[in-house]
């Protein structure tokens, strides 16, 4: 293998080697701690414009399985300690070696991933070059910002998934980065899942004949959205709705609340989430660099729901009077954990005209 180095913003540098695309990225360097579930990663498109780092150690092993992608390929490059070109598994069909080149993402191994990690700990997010040469000038990724991230990533056209056995309700999801998983786990419930574009218009929605309305994860920083964040205001109180990750903060947004970002965010699979008035934690799937500040929302419309057992950061706010709910994490996770997907069925209830939110 050829030398390939990462170059973060400060000058740090870190020499390893190239597999992947044969090219040059520039992104925001992010860590992930999951110890399964690299495809899901690859192709969720909340890491849009970003260079993912995995914190275990050996990638691919099971290789690439397109039936278990959530989306399109959107991150821009890829860091592992090490990557596996012989995987073994009966599903798989082809190795990630592979699929990086034909995503034309660059990746680099035989670094020290925990090194980087901790470094990203300690200073926080930064964006990072991957390169076959040592630059010169670190200016393209001193400068490089994610903007328009959403647009980028959402279905221009509306999608329709039937539900599975008799339809119980017809869903709406304003996709704004959705992974696949969201609509999989609404038609085992029963409904009719109609993916919608990011800007689509509330009175569209409204007079669209759904029970019920999604908000979709997605890239990027929430503040930039303020199209989509209106139209969600506009919604609010006249139909049911459920937000997962970003729509969790447009929610907030749209009822005067603030988000902030994050030192170096959350994301892997073995994330601490407590309900609010209990002892009872459950362990999440998250990828966000923002997060909400609940402190920021009126009293009156919002309640705490759950909250981050390391942080103490927001993770989930009830809207009573609003028949809406949002968290910032994925209960529709895939490779699991699979711990809160129960709101799903909350969802399912509150279309259904059940008083739980304000109980």
């Amino acid at each position: 293998m050829s030398k390939r180095y990462l170059v973060l913003a400060d000058g740090t540098c870190f020499e390893g080697e190239a597999f992947g695309a044969d090219a040059r990225a520039v992104g925001e360097l992010v860590f992930t701690t999951g110890m399964v579930g690299y495809l899901e990663t690859l192709t969720d498109p909340s890491y849009y414009g970003q260079i993912v780092l995995q914190t275990f150690p050996l990638i691919g092993n099971y290789g690439v399985i397109p039936e278990d992608f959530e989306g399109g390929c959107c991150v821009r490059g890829y860091v592992v300690r090490e990557w596996c070109d012989a995987p073994s598994n009966f599903r798989s069909q082809g190795d990630l070696d592979s699929f990086l080149k034909e995503h034309g993402v660059p990746g680099i191994c035989g670094v020290d991933t925990r090194q980087i990690t901790r470094l990203l700990r300690e200073k926080g997010v930064m964006n990072a070059m991957l390169t076959d040469e040592k630059p010169g000038d670190l200016t393209p990724a001193r400068d490089f910002s994610i903007t328009r991230a959403v647009a980028c990533v959402s279905h221009q056209n509306s999608e329709v998934f039937p539900a599975q056995g008799p339809e119980r309700y017809k869903v709406a999801l304003l996709d704004y980065g959705a992974k696949a998983n969201i609509h999989r786990m609404l038609q085992q419930r029963g409904c009719t899942v109609v993916t919608l574009p990011y800007d689509t218009p509330a009175e569209d929605i409204l007079a669209g004949g759904y029970d019920g309305v999604m908000l979709s994860n997605g890239p990027g920083d929430p503040a930039e959205n303020t199209g989509p964040v209106a139209e969600i205001r506009k919604l609010l109180g006249r139909i049911p709705l459920f937000g997962i990750c970003l729509g969790h903060q447009l929610t907030a947004l749209a009822c005067g609340g603030k988000t902030v970002k994050l030192k170096y965010g959350h994301r892997g699979a073995n994330q601490p989430v407590r309900e609010s008035g209990s002892a009872r934690t459950y362990i999440t799937i998250q990828n966000h660099g923002y997060a909400v500040d609940f402190d920021s929302l009126p009293r009156d419309l919002a309640r705490l729901s759950f909250f981050n057992a390391n942080d103490g950061t927001c993770e989930g706010v009830d809207y009573p009077t609003l028949r809406a709910f949002t968290v910032q994490f994925h209960p529709e996770a895939c490779s699991g954990p699979m711990d809160t997907g129960f709101l799903f069925d909350r969802f399912i209830a509150l279309m259904g005209g059940s008083a739980y939110a304000a109980e």
